[in-house]
């Protein structure tokens, strides 16, 4: 038999047990006494000494209570001022680290059930910046400690006074312009659009600029050409209204470009990684498309639907021979069949299945300007 005393196995063993944090339930908030078993505890609740606690708290429950959560909420806020400051931070990660102590106030003894009830407490009641994510509740210190309050203001001040100045040395330097140029106003100059040169304008210009050299010299050495035929009129007339023609087409794809993309019916692909790896590169259907710019998305594996924004999304481009639908450009809302496909330029060759334009063959679409359709 070993020798009792502080040295003992036992003794050692049982200090050794009691290190770190045990079970809640065999804790007594009300002796702040924690216990390693069940044996225990059931002896400590037939002790004396917990009898008395429990006269005393009976007198008058909803105080003792209303000091457990001041004292939990203090020490929780401490700990986020302290620990993190102003960053927002997951309410989890802050009640780890405060519960790491073996003297907390447990939760079970204030007027909160849960954390969540407790996160949501704390943003009501203005202590924090509080966000529901899909990963959970976030919370953000909101200080308002004086001394931070002036030193903020400080810097604002700061700030002001740095704009004032650099207003004061533009103004400076307009004048010594303005005195520079003898009290004129400066040169206001004007530009005006010129439409990019393309070859077929090149040429006509090019045709057009030497028929008139032509028809000076002609006029000036007193010679007059005969009129070219009624033929040969019809067919410059024809050649020159087809230019225009190509011309507006030109102008119009440009114009008719929009910066969403959206359209029910359509597969997409999820590429954010907010929403985790459930549904990050995940293929979905556009059931609705709210304000453009938004759509509800059916996912196709787990049939889940989610609200995500056009950024989050990608189209998807299925095999050749497969219906698409083009999403922007002149072609927007008609459905295609993909014939080819153009790896090094990022584009395919479509050939349109719908409206007035049916049956003809489009090259150079965009990855994403179609998408399968459902």
């Amino acid at each position: 038999m070993g020798k009792e005393g502080f040295l003992s196995p036992k003794a050692i063993g049982n200090r050794i047990k009691a290190k770190g944090l045990q079970k809640l339930r065999w804790y007594c908030q009300m002796c702040q006494k924690q216990c390693r078993d069940e044996n225990g505890f059931k002896c400590h609740c037939m002790s004396e000494s917990h009898q008395r606690q429990l006269l005393l708290a009976s007198e008058d429950p909803n105080k003792i209570m209303d000091n457990f959560s001041q004292e939990f909420k203090n020490d929780f806020i401490e700990l986020i001022r302290r620990r993190f400051g102003t960053k927002r931070v997951q309410n989890n990660i802050v009640y780890n680290e405060y519960i790491n102590d073996r003297e907390h106030v447990h939760m079970n003894s204030t007027q909160w059930e849960t954390l969540t009830e407790f996160t949501k407490w704390l943003g009501k009641e203005g202590f924090c910046k509080v966000d529901e994510t899909p990963k959970g509740w976030y919370i953000q210190y909101i200080d308002r400690d004086p001394e931070t309050i002036r030193r903020q203001e400080e810097l604002e001040k700061k700030k002001k006074q740095d704009l004032d100045d650099q207003e004061r040395s533009a103004k400076f330097i307009e004048e010594q312009v303005r005195r520079g140029q003898g009290g004129r106003e400066p040169e206001v100059r004007e530009y005006h659009y010129c439409p990019p040169l393309t070859r077929r304008s090149y040429y006509t210009r090019v045709s057009s600029e030497q028929g008139l050299a032509n028809a000076l010299k002609a006029a000036g050495s007193g010679k007059r050409k005969d009129a070219p035929s009624t033929s040969e009129a019809k067919e410059k007339k024809k050649k020159s209204a087809l230019d225009e023609i190509m011309e507006m087409e030109e102008q119009k794809k440009r114009s008719v470009r929009a910066d969403h993309w959206l359209h029910p019916g359509i597969v997409i692909k999820v590429v954010t990684k907010r929403l985790g790896e459930k549904y990050h590169k995940k293929k979905g259907v556009v059931k609705e498309v709210q304000d453009k710019y938004t759509a509800v998305v059916k996912m196709i594996d787990s049939g889940d639907k989610l609200k995500l924004d056009q950024s989050h999304l990608e189209t998807v481009i299925p095999a050749p021979g497969k219906r698409v639908l083009v999403l922007n450009g002149v072609y927007r809302d008609t459905e295609a069949l993909l014939d080819s496909i153009d790896e090094r330029k990022f584009s395919a060759t479509l050939t349109l299945d719908s409206g007035r334009m049916k049956g003809r063959r489009v090259d150079g679409i965009a990855y994403e300007d179609f998408s399968k359709m459902a």
